[in-house]
């Protein structure tokens, strides 16, 4: 994915350029080492069909390890966020399963379907890059899944959030209920939203924890987000990188095993030109050191 201007995305990069082209997502690169990544459905409400899915996973995989990417700022096109997962795609599926008379070759393919999913989502946590997701207006179902995948969430004022699932007759399969348990830390709020499927607005969800910022419009969060990207893309990608790297892994592990983690990790990250060039620049007080690609 090369390096393009503020108003370029994706979907015009040359034919055969070995670059990903996405039809769900457009890609801009609003400051140096800082990708935009937008959902691009706005005539849908950028509800996620299986092409979106798919895309999501591939971008994410793709930005993991393209050098020119330090950070990245994912948000929605048009009305609002996301309206979730796109029905429609839910319909197509049933008709799919109605050709396939075996229950256990029907369990199949919902199986390999759900897994699909759930990678697209987890992509965003797997990548070593930190990810700040800009919600506007709706974040619903899938977006709920997608933002707690996320570092770092901002918002606009007229956001708001719904864990809609079981509002469509089902349980959240694809990470709300595995991760915002632990982004808010209150048992008993997370229960009341994922049993009830109401609706909550920016305001509770900063209370809560869901959000670190919230901001007047949309236009001022993009800013903001895009700039706070942009700060994290000037650090070491070696420090960033084993930062979030050790952050994700010692939430499911005890401090000792974090410990240990990290500290096998350092055991060659401080041997590193960019422990050595930071340190420079800190003691020197000279300008902000310039670090290679990773």
């Amino acid at each position: 994915m090369t390096t393009r201007n503020k108003s370029s995305s994706a979907q015009a990069a040359t034919k055969g350029s070995g670059e990903p082209h996405f039809e769900t997502l457009a890609i801009t690169t609003p400051a140096p080492f800082v990708f935009h990544v937008e959902l691009n459905r706005p005539t849908k409400l950028n509800a996620f069909n299986r092409q979106m899915w798919i895309e999501i996973k591939d971008c994410f995989e793709h930005l993991a390890i393209n050098p020119d990417c330090r950070s990245i700022v994912i948000s929605g096109s048009g009305k609002h966020f996301t309206a979730g997962i796109d029905l429609t795609s839910m319909m197509n599926l049933g008709q799919e399963l109605a050709d396939v008379d075996d229950y256990a070759r029907k369990g199949v393919i919902v199986e390999r379907l759900i897994k699909l999913y759930q990678d697209s989502i987890s992509s965003l946590e797997r990548c070593p890059k930190p990810v700040i997701a800009a919600v506007h207006r709706g974040c619903i179902g899938a977006g709920v899944d997608l933002i707690t995948a996320a570092d770092i969430r901002y918002s606009s004022q007229d956001a708001f959030f719904q864990v809609k699932e079981v509002d469509i007759g089902m349980a959240a399969d694809v990470g709300s209920l595995q991760r915002l348990p632990r982004v808010i830390g209150n048992q008993s709020l997370v229960r009341e939203l994922c049993y009830t499927g109401r609706r909550f607005d920016a305001a509770e969800a900063e209370h809560c924890g869901l959000l670190s910022r919230v901001f007047p419009d949309k236009d001022s969060m993009i800013t903001a987000a895009v700039a706070l990207a942009e700060v994290i893309a000037t650090k070491s990608p070696i420090a960033i990188q084993t930062t979030k790297e050790s952050l994700v892994y010692s939430q499911e592990h005890t401090n000792q095993e974090g410990l240990d983690h990290i500290r096998i990790i350092n055991k060659l990250n401080l041997q590193s030109e960019d422990l050595a060039q930071a340190v420079a620049a800190q003691l020197t007080k000279d300008e902000k050191p310039v670090f290679a690609k990773l």
